[in-house]
């Protein structure tokens, strides 16, 4: 299904792959300045797993007043899966990197967030996912 009437969306409809995501979809649109799901190959992050070289594409990417988030929720079950990790680790150096770039050009900084589907719901917000689950 495709989802739209998005104030904060950098696109006009999204579609999600779970309800967690959209979910995090409504959250972001309440507490973000603007947010969007990357296209793919939209920011060249490669991770190792399984002796390859493997792109990764987070879910969302969200704009704050003083930060900027890279968020991707994710099966609770799955948390601890070699791949997600090699993901995690991955995203983390690139929103490092990012940070850095940020610092020395009066960006912002990058935040990477890995969330339990389980723990999105309605009355929490993007910092306290990102207080609980951020990197």
């Amino acid at each position: 299904y495709l989802f739209g009437g998005f104030q904060r969306c950098l696109y006009p409809v999204q579609k999600f792959d779970s309800e967690a995501e959209r979910r995090l979809a409504v959250i972001l649109e309440r507490d973000a300045v603007k947010w969007f799901k990357p296209a793919n190959g939209q920011f060249q992050l490669f991770y190792h797993h399984g002796g390859a070289l493997h792109e990764y594409q987070p879910d969302f990417v969200a704009e704050t007043s003083d930060m900027i988030f890279m968020l991707e929720p994710k099966a609770g079950n799955l948390m601890d899966d070699l791949q997600v990790l090699a993901k995690k680790e991955a995203a983390v150096k690139w929103c490092a990197n990012a940070s850095n770039h940020a610092k020395n050009s009066g960006g912002k900084p990058w935040r990477y967030v890995l969330i339990p589907h389980h723990e999105i719901a309605d009355n929490i917000t993007l910092d306290a996912l990102a207080e609980r689950f951020g990197v």
